[in-house]
């Protein structure tokens, strides 16, 4: 399933791509996400916690750079994992491209998803809704967490400031509103009566 988001930062395209540089960095800002091991070669072992409805998934696994390009700020992830309960696997290859706009920057991620299992029984608009509401939630914590470099915060703040987990009530209720705003555009928007 390909799901595609672009969201904006207002900083630099020279900082945020900076930024994207230190992976440990970047998955501290994506909610529910933690790594645990620096394997090297850019290659992290992790964790993926994640409610949909009634299910509460937590995927361990690997997550490394496949490919990185300095001159196009392009790059590629590949993460895959199993649920530690044996309920499905996931796999992932997630492209990040950024682009200058005006003063700030804008991001373009597109993400290759292949579910088994439990997640596997969403429907696409519900996987695409958690995935926009995700990467939401993560272009807030990542222009936070840039500003909080830049005021020169220590280690132990930046470490109290991570992003909280992804709550299942909370992903729930923004992805629901998502889908019927979606049904609503689809369904009444188009309608104009006739004018006499």
């Amino acid at each position: 399933m390909l799901i595609k988001n672009d969201f904006e930062v207002a900083e630099p395209v020279d900082k945020v791509w900076q930024f994207f540089g230190n992976i440990p960095q970047v998955a501290t800002c994506l909610p529910g996400a933690e790594l645990t091991e620096d394997l090297g070669g850019e290659k992290y072992k992790g964790t993926v916690a994640i409610r949909m409805g009634p299910v509460r998934l937590r995927f361990a696994g690997t997550a490394g750079i496949t490919e990185r390009d300095e001159a196009a700020r392009r790059v590629v992830v590949h993460a895959a994992g199993a649920d530690e309960k044996g309920r499905g696997q996931a796999s992932m290859i997630v492209t990040a491209a950024l682009t200058a706009i005006g003063r700030g920057t804008r991001v373009d991620v597109t993400q290759d998803l292949q579910l088994s299992g439990a997640a596997a029984q969403y429907g696409r608009g519900m996987i695409s809704d958690v995935s926009a509401v995700l990467m939401h939630d993560f272009s807030v914590n990542m222009a936070d967490r840039i500003n909080r470099i830049e005021r020169g915060e220590s280690a132990e703040q930046l470490a109290a400031a991570t992003a909280s987990p992804a709550s299942g009530f909370t992903l729930g209720l923004r992805a629901a509103r998502m889908a019927l705003a979606r049904v609503f555009r689809r369904f009444f928007l188009p309608y104009q009566p006739a004018s006499y």
